[in-house]
């Protein structure tokens, strides 16, 4: 992949606006849909929102990834930097245009919830992570914080795995979807799912103070994932050809 900084980022931009509008938007508007006498639930469920996340990423690193290498999450783009994906010149780029996509895309998710009367993203909970009285289910910081460095370390794998140089071509999209959308299956119950700093920040500014409050671990934990795994593995499955590769 040899593309202009310029339109690396644009993809980027994209992908991410993509991923979290589709990604948090299931959550928002389709997780849960009573019908009119409340008796009955059409909303879609955290399987329903899983498979959303799944399916943004999927869609997008095909339709996108030759571009930019289809990051849409600034702790891929740490991993894929310490393991030799991507210059580190781009790192930064990427983070700025990834957050902003982020947030963009959870602006636009809030007009529209915002025309539904009575409204109230803080008492909604806006799609946003968070842990203690925050999390779903309840699960203290410090579960969070494992959960998530686990399984983004267990997602940039997928991710270095199906894109190395020796893995089949044409068939790391659909891997990384379906890693996604299992992350979601396991730990949407736990955080709400994050592994992005930037789904985590898109929808945490428009949600009140107090999922801002805990977004940090949003960033350190998947981080932190990602920079285990980058370094990993390398370490694990060498590559004598391996160089700055983008795929």
């Amino acid at each position: 992949m040899h593309s202009k900084l310029s339109a690396r980022l644009l993809a980027e931009l994209l992908g991410t606006f993509v991923l979290v509008f589709g990604g948090c938007g299931s959550a928002v508007f389709a997780a849960s849909v009573l019908t009119d006498d409340k008796a009955v639930n059409m909303g879609i469920g955290f399987v329903g929102v899983s498979l959303a996340f799944g399916l943004t990423v999927l869609t997008m690193a095909y339709a996108v990834g030759h571009i930019s290498g289809g990051h849409f999450n600034p702790a891929v783009t740490l991993g894929a930097f310490l393991a030799g994906r991507i210059d580190a010149k781009s790192v930064l780029p990427y983070w700025i245009t990834q957050l902003v996509a982020g947030i963009a895309a959870g602006g636009v998710l809030y007009a529209i919830a915002s025309g539904k009367q009575g409204f109230s993203a803080a008492e909604s909970g806006f799609a946003t992570n968070g842990y203690g009285d925050l999390s779903p289910n309840g699960y203290s910081l410090v579960a969070v914080l494992i959960a998530e460095t686990v399984l983004t370390a267990i997602f940039l794998y997928i991710i270095l795995g199906s894109t190395d140089r020796r893995a089949p071509e044409g068939f790391a999209p659909i891997a990384i979807g379906l890693g996604l959308t299992l992350i979601h299956l396991v730990s949407i119950p736990i955080s709400n799912t994050s592994v992005n700093p930037a789904r985590s920040l898109g929808v945490a500014v428009y949600a009140g103070a107090e999922p801002l409050t805990q977004v940090w671990a949003f960033f350190v934990a998947p981080l932190l994932g990602a920079a285990i795994a980058g370094v990993t593995y390398k370490m694990f499955f060498p590559d004598e050809a391996d160089t700055i590769l983008e795929r």
